[in-house]
């Protein structure tokens, strides 16, 4: 008599469409939610030594209409010497490093299935993420992410925003990133921490970046409540 070993557990051939099912209601739910998000990107040497720094603070909040809007508190604080924050780095803090694959984005996607790993105790389908084409204008994400196996949640990613931009005046360069998600009202998973050390490639030379965004103070709005920023 032979022994069989136990066979990987095999995802649901619609994965994909769950999880973008779920990423679905989950940025239906974030939309509810006011938080402060605070970046900090930093230009290091090879050495590891800061060059210069840019750091902000928003905090998401409604309006007593319920309209969502942004609220800088106090003036970011750019020191930056070498790098310069475009508007497709701050498009990529809004849409691409949280919150990536729901159903009006999935068709932008190709998936592929990549196995099954455990994440912070959590069992995890591992799919990789990639645009289907480039559109002009557009941003996409382009790596993998990890899915709880029970409510198809993202529960972390790790890519790129794409395409860089290239022209013979400029380059806009994108450093790789991981987003980190935790359960926040007990269902869905919310981004807490976004991070990046990576060093782009311009053809003046390289140099390393470090990102870090976190979001925070999650609290469901509610016609009744106010918010008031710390």
């Amino acid at each position: 008599m032979l022994f069989a070993p136990l066979r990987a557990q095999e995802p649901p051939p619609n994965l994909a469409k769950l999880v973008a099912q779920r990423e679905t209601e989950t940025e239906k739910e974030r939309n509810e939610y006011t938080y402060r998000q605070t970046v900090t990107v930093e230009e290091l040497d090879d050495r590891g030594g800061m060059r210069g720094d840019y750091r902000e603070i928003r905090d998401i909040i409604f309006s007593p209409a319920h309209e969502r809007t942004e609220q800088l508190i106090g003036k970011p604080e750019n020191r930056l010497k070498f790098l310069i924050m475009t508007p497709e780095d701050f498009r990529d803090i809004r849409d691409i490093q949280p919150l990536v694959l729901t159903e009006d984005r999935l068709w932008n996607y190709e998936t592929k299935f990549r196995g099954e790993e455990i994440v912070d105790d959590t069992d995890c389908w591992v799919l990789q993420v990639r645009p289907r084409q480039i559109l002009q204008d557009q941003r996409f994400f382009d790596g993998m992410v990890w899915v709880d196996k029970k409510e198809y949640n993202i529960v972390r990613m790790e890519g790129r925003a794409v395409p860089e931009i290239r022209s013979t005046k400029s380059e806009n360069l994108f450093p790789r990133f991981t987003t980190i998600r935790k359960p926040i009202d007990g269902k869905h998973w919310f981004p807490i921490y976004t991070y990046a050390d990576d060093v782009l490639q311009f053809r003046s030379g390289p140099q390393r970046e470090r990102l870090r965004i976190a979001y925070s103070n999650y609290k469901r709005f509610s016609a009744e409540s106010t918010f008031t920023p710390k």
